[in-house]
């Protein structure tokens, strides 16, 4: 059975994901069969495995840093926020309904999270264990299914994460620990993150908490950023007005709209690190009117959003900058909204039955009970050299005349053509469409070619940025974290 080492942190956003990530990729260095677990996550960024489950982006990501291919048993309780109408319940890969808080169903999900859990026991020798918030919410110790209960069904080591960029840091740690006194014994260290500074500085505060806590300090990570890694979840772009720039001629604007239910944001990723995009996520009028390309990304709660878009009159808008020639691109709820009309007599995302679209495109979508999940690879249909992989994740069905992609569906091995362009409005429901280098090379150069500049050839592969990300994160926590320490707590 696999030795397990857990991560807690004592807020959301402490950097628990980043360092499981690190931690995967640390081990795996040394050529130990390691994977990751959360058991449960709140998050709107997803993704589709193999074999066609949904479970949260950030598990993938960190089973790639682990060289081994994600899977569904890597998170078997993922929930999506879906508004006042409470959480999208995803069980084992699987859509399962909409849930309000859900202490009673607890112990029937406690059971299919220890089914995970002994799956991935029996098949690998490692677990990164990632615990989910704090695991010191005390209105919450009941219903814990990510923290502690995990780590005493395993028996595993837990580190404490502590993020200082947020200040506070000590207290936050001494509380968390405090709380939980009765499961003190579980904590082997605790880990500061974020630290931007100087650590002697640090020292005499950590002397401190050593002694106050009797839990030993193993490593101080410095801030990082401008990593190729996607969030975990929490849309970090303020819907405030932006400040006016010049916009350079050679740089290429492209305008994501945020939309109040926006859902798997990370498909943009790969915009933000090329040198002739400028990207930016705005509602701003006069950044929309600067903007070469103008995105409508997936959305939670599609028909909310497209009401949204009306009542502040960004639909009338945008449609009246494509007659300028800006090109529009809507993806999943994006793509939907772009139709006459979407129907949802299950109300399933909300509380309406049918909402007029934008008319963008002749499309109409119709939400059906059963959830499209699936990779997929394929082509564009008029450009066939320019090839796609992805994947789709998506309740509405649309109809209509699809004439974008040739794709093959691989969870059941289906041909079909998807996705809806006329003139210089387009719309797909494919994820990770920008991830493909080809492709996006393709349509920054269109514009390249618009504003009289010369197209590039290639500027990154985002396989191997995101690869070398991995890599520099590993190397930092390597670096500042007593590994022979934690070895030594695991017994390896």
């Amino acid at each position: 059975m696999a030795k397990s080492l857990m991560i807690q942190g004592t807020c959301s956003g402490s950097g628990k994901s980043l360092i499981v990530t690190a931690l995967c990729r640390i081990f795996s260095r040394k050529g130990i069969n390691v994977a990751p677990f959360k058991a449960q996550n709140i998050s709107l960024q997803s993704y589709v495995t193999r074999e066609g489950g949904e479970i949260a982006i950030a598990q993938a990501v960190q089973a790639e840093a682990a060289l081994i291919e994600p899977e569904i048993n890597m998170n078997p309780i993922l929930l999506k926020p879906s508004g006042k109408k409470g959480f999208h319940l995803i069980v084992r890969g699987k859509y399962r309904g909409v849930i309000k808080p859900f202490k009673k169903k607890r112990e029937v999900l406690w059971d299919t999270v220890v089914g995970s859990l002994d799956n991935m026991q029996r098949k690998y020798e490692l677990l990164i264990i990632e615990g989910a918030g704090s695991p010191a919410e005390i209105n919450l110790l009941e219903q814990d299914m990510a923290n502690m209960a995990v780590a005493e069904y395993l028996k595993s080591p837990v580190l404490l994460v502590g993020d200082i960029d947020r200040g506070g840091v000590f207290a936050s740690l001494y509380g968390t620990v405090t709380i939980l006194n009765s499961k003190k014994n579980f904590f082997r260290g605790f880990l500061i993150n974020k630290f931007r500074g100087y650590r002697d500085i640090l020292q005499p505060g950590i002397d401190k908490l050593e002694s106050l806590l009797s839990i030993k300090c193993l490593g101080v990570i410095p801030y990082i950023d401008n990593l190729a890694i996607s969030d975990e979840d929490g849309f970090p772009f303020a819907y405030s007005k932006p400040k006016r720039r010049q916009i350079k001629k050679e740089k290429i604007k492209i305008v994501v709209i945020p939309l109040k239910y926006i859902s798997n944001f990370s498909d943009f990723d790969p915009l933000k690190f090329e040198p002739d995009v400028e990207l930016a996520y705005s509602l701003n009028e006069d950044e929309l009117k600067e903007a070469d390309i103008i995105i409508i990304p997936g959305s939670k709660r599609t028909i909310e959003d497209l009401q949204y878009i009306k009542s502040i009159g960004l639909g009338a808008f945008i449609k009246n900058l494509a007659k300028k020639d800006k090109e529009i691109i809507g993806i999943c709820g994006g793509f939907q909204m772009f139709g006459d009309r979407i129907i949802d007599r299950n109300q399933i995302e909300s509380t309406k039955t049918e909402a007029r679209g934008l008319g963008f495109l002749s499309v109409e979508t119709i939400f059906q009970p059963e959830k499209i999940l699936t990779q997929v690879e394929g082509s564009l249909i008029d450009k066939s050299s320019i090839k796609i992989k992805g994947y789709e994740i998506h309740m509405g069905e649309s109809f209509g005349d699809m004439n974008l992609f040739k794709i093959k569906r691989l969870s059941c091995g289906k041909i079909i053509q998807e996705g809806m362009i006329k003139n210089n409005i387009w719309g797909t429901y494919i994820h990770g469409l920008f991830e493909n280098d080809s492709f996006r090379r393709w349509l920054i150069n269109r514009h390249r070619i618009k504003k009289g500049l010369n197209p590039i050839d290639f500027t990154f592969s985002w396989k191997r940025l995101k690869e070398s990300s991995i890599e520099k994160l590993a190397d930092l926590v390597e670096k500042n974290v007593e590994m022979k320490h934690i070895e030594e707590i695991l017994e390896l």
